[in-house]
């Protein structure tokens, strides 16, 4: 332990937690009466925009910009980031006229921001600006100014940016989730732009992709033996085996379940018919439905496996809890 470090008690840390998160609050508690006609239309522009959102900003501003133009382009607004350094050093060439600008500086006074507003404006690209200063230079200079301005920020020498990145970063979230709802975005859109996670994973993948065909498929007739289903069980490895009749139309299942109950009754494997001893119907799923409502389903009826039947019952496939969990989307 470094016998040097400053020492504080426990009590204190807490204090000091709490004042941050209610100043932080407050914050963003004063942002709501200016959720206001200036808000619509800062949407509006967005909705209309044939381009890309491009958002800029300086430092912790910078940050936060990333951070909703990233929000913008996973909820159907397309968007991106451009440093406002870069930008009068090439990189202006990545905004067009048909660009929306949102220019992101506490002070609305940024130097490298204020370099590029001309060419900006120039370009005719509409520009929404946010800052904590409605009458600064950039504010003035927008076709909509968005007030993210903070009684205080919660740095006790009201110096670092924290109540002001954090107002800036929920007008952002404001702005990305009106315009989700304005799209009719909906939770397949979200999970097409985010396919390697668990909730494009959970989202998009189907029944069909996951479920055993063909030969994998545990089945036998109805007049099979019950020692006959045990082979077919113990072949196809999943704990389980169909009763399908001549057209492959599912009539019911067995699973190591019901063999526990066969053998409390002390039945004989070797003599009695499948078809005597079986769950009749059982519970099934459709090929096109979701692989998360088999989860579902499973956990509502306490099962870990189910037929994959079409309207006209015929068994097109099974699947497994072990499927779905090695898929990730349980």
């Amino acid at each position: 332990m470094n016998d040097h470090a400053p020492h504080a008690d426990s009590a204190a840390l807490q204090a000091a937690g709490r004042r941050v998160l209610e100043i932080e609050r407050d914050a963003v508690a004063e942002l709501l009466p200016r959720v206001d006609a200036s808000f619509a239309q800062a949407c509006l522009l967005m909705l209309r925009c044939n381009g890309r959102v491009v958002v800029t900003g300086m430092g912790k501003s910078g940050h936060i910009g990333n951070k909703i133009a990233a929000t913008l382009a996973s909820t159907g607004t397309p968007s991106f980031f451009v440093h406002p350094g870069e930008a009068s050093h090439g990189d202006l060439g990545m905004i067009t006229r048909q660009d929306v600008v949102i220019a992101i500086s506490n002070s609305g006074e940024t130097a490298e921001i204020l370099t590029i507003l001309p060419l900006i404006k120039r370009m005719g690209a509409p520009l929404i600006a946010m800052t904590g200063r409605p009458g600064s230079t950039l504010a003035s200079s927008a076709e909509v100014h968005l007030d993210v301005s903070v009684a205080q920020e919660a740095c006790p020498h009201n110096l670092a940016p924290t109540a002001s990145t954090t107002a800036t970063l929920a007008m952002g979230d404001a702005l990305a989730v009106a315009l989700l709802e304005a799209r009719g975005f909906t939770q397949e859109d979200f999970a097409r732009s985010h396919p390697g996670g668990a909730l494009g994973r959970r989202l998009l993948l189907k029944i069909s992709d996951l479920m055993h065909t063909g030969a994998r498929i545990p089945k036998v007739g109805p007049q099979a033996t019950l020692s006959e289903a045990l082979l077919e069980m113990t072949r196809k490895g999943l704990g389980m085996t169909a009763i399908v009749d001549a057209q492959d139309q599912v009539l019911g299942i067995f699973t190591d379940g019901d063999l526990r109950r066969v053998i409390d009754n002390g039945l004989d494997v070797r003599r009695v018919k499948i078809a005597e001893v079986m769950t009749k119907g059982g519970r099934s799923i459709g090929a096109e439905q979701l692989a998360v409502e088999a989860v579902n389903l499973m956990d509502k009826h306490k099962i870990t496996v189910l037929t994959v039947q079409d309207a006209q019952r015929h068994v097109l496939g099974v699947i497994h809890m072990h499927d779905l969990l090695r898929a990730g989307v349980v």
